[in-house]
């Protein structure tokens, strides 16, 4: 059998369509959306509950978990060979429309989830905000002397909010949420979020709305109570950390965490490049947040217009992304 083709990769998006949503993917990033609320698009996705298949070249067609299983090191390269033996891609790429707040919520880490979600994965994620509303915010970690107990009686009085950090964000922040986070994405925002491939998330308040059949969501506070990091006092943004600057781009981490790091990589000018070499150490996804960009490697050029992601096999080659105009860019793999 011929060995499965390598190129730069790009997806369909999977829509969902959580009561928070809205219509901004249309209005403003110019996407063709089906009717009614659309609350996420998932841009990268291995997850079952909602795998993206492939929309360019030999692969279109396939979903990102068939393609996991036939190109395997090819593909996610030798630093994901553990995630692989599980059957699973690391990542999952998502686009988020917050018109009205998330419920306040929290993620396991991956030993809790692997006991209690049979056999899912943890989640710890990135957020980089692509637009917020003036005055938006994050919720995000805990106020001082929060404890496990104060916690639970804050519920069942309904005064939850007192126990909660207020995070003010802009557009281009950067926000590391590792699992055991308490945390909520309010209304005026849409994100870029970057995470493990997992959907286990824990429900502690969901403001006392119903769903569209007229019931309370489902909420999961003992579990949520187990896995809070009541450590996480006040956290912050990122801080970038500069790793190259030249007169044609700027690269910064804006993440960096056992799972993944996200690099922010900055053009200039029209026609700044960065070159890169698929060594198949680690796949690489690169997304354009704003501009106009390209991906050149041996075969034809792969085009990224704003808001777009591409997944570059570990075992591509060399490569360049280059910049049709000023723009920028998130950079994600595998570190370790």
């Amino acid at each position: 059998m011929d060995k499965p083709p390598v190129y730069p990769l790009t997806f369909t998006p999977v829509f969902r369509d959580y009561l928070w949503g809205g219509r901004n993917f249309e209005t403003k990033f110019g996407r063709t959306l089906p009717p009614g609320i659309i609350a996420e698009s998932w841009e990268i996705s291995g997850h079952p509950s909602s795998p993206t298949a492939v929309e360019n070249g030999p692969l279109a067609g396939q979903t990102l978990p068939q393609i996991t299983q036939t190109l395997g090191l090819d593909l996610v390269g030798a630093r994901s060979k553990g995630m692989l033996a599980r059957g699973k891609f690391p990542l999952l790429i998502k686009l988020l429309d917050a018109n009205q707040p998330l419920s306040v919520q929290v993620h396991p880490n991956d030993e809790y989830a692997n006991h209690h979600e049979n056999g899912e994965l943890g989640k710890t994620e990135m957020w980089y905000i692509l637009h917020a509303e003036p005055g938006a915010y994050l919720i995000y970690g805990l106020k001082p002397g929060v404890t496990p107990a104060s916690f639970r009686q804050a519920l069942e009085a309904g005064t939850l909010e007192a126990c909660l950090h207020h995070l003010p964000v802009r557009a281009g922040d950067a926000i590391f949420i590792p699992a055991g986070s308490v945390h909520a994405i309010m209304d005026g925002i849409i994100l870029a979020e970057i995470q493990q491939n997992s959907d286990t998330t824990y429900r502690v308040y969901d403001w006392n709305r119903l769903s569209a059949d007229g019931q309370p969501r489902p909420l999961h506070v003992d579990k949520a109570i187990d896995v809070i990091n009541f450590a996480q006092i006040e956290p912050q943004h990122f801080s970038p950390q500069l790793v190259e600057e030249n007169a044609d781009l700027r690269r910064e981490v804006i993440t960096a965490c056992p799972y993944f790091n996200v690099e922010r990589v900055t053009f200039k000018r029209e026609s700044a490049k960065f070159k890169g070499q698929g060594d198949g150490s680690t796949f690489e996804i690169w997304g354009s947040m704003s501009g106009l960009g390209w991906v050149n490697w041996a075969g034809a050029p792969v085009e990224l217009p704003a808001i777009r992601f591409t997944l570059l096999p570990a075992a591509l080659g060399e490569f360049e992304i280059g910049a049709l105009a000023p723009s920028v860019f998130l950079r994600a793999y595998v570190s370790n």
